[in-house]
């Protein structure tokens, strides 16, 4: 979990509740997303496959995976793929968990943090037109 951002996240509402007489802000930490600045940066957010699966049951979850060559990469001899991953629950697919590792995940996955925790669902992704050629791209053409 990052430190730094949670840190000011949960203080900036100790103070509505101190200050501003607003008695139920609290930080929700379900959900955040976490980002490990490496060479390939790792992204993630939610629940891992092993932790929807045992929440939900193997039955309710399905999960989808993807590849993908950022033009960045693409046309050098040291080509680095991203490999992304979205976690789903029950029938209507509700998003629990993304995933990646690879060149821009530290950027890209910010937005869709803010999907997952709007409750987003696999038929939410699949309906949203895709920018190409991208890394991101791959978390909405999933199939």
């Amino acid at each position: 979990m990052e430190l730094t951002p949670v840190a000011v996240a949960a203080g900036r509402r100790l103070s509505e509740r101190l200050f501003n007489n607003k008695p139920d802000e609290h930080l929700d930490y379900s959900n955040i997303p976490t980002v490990v600045f490496s060479h390939p940066p790792i992204g993630t957010v939610g629940l891992s496959e092993p932790q929807a699966r045992e929440q939900y049951g193997d039955e309710q979850v399905k999960v989808y995976k993807s590849s993908f060559t950022a033009m960045y990469t693409a046309v050098t001899t040291h080509r680095q793929p991203c490999r992304m991953k979205l976690v789903c629950v029950g029938p209507e697919e509700k998003i629990v968990g993304i995933h990646g590792i690879g060149f821009g995940m530290d950027e890209m996955l910010q937005g869709f943090a803010v999907a997952l925790k709007m409750g987003a669902t696999k038929k939410d992704f699949d309906n949203t037109v895709a920018i190409h050629p991208t890394a991101s791209e791959e978390f909405v053409t999933m199939r």
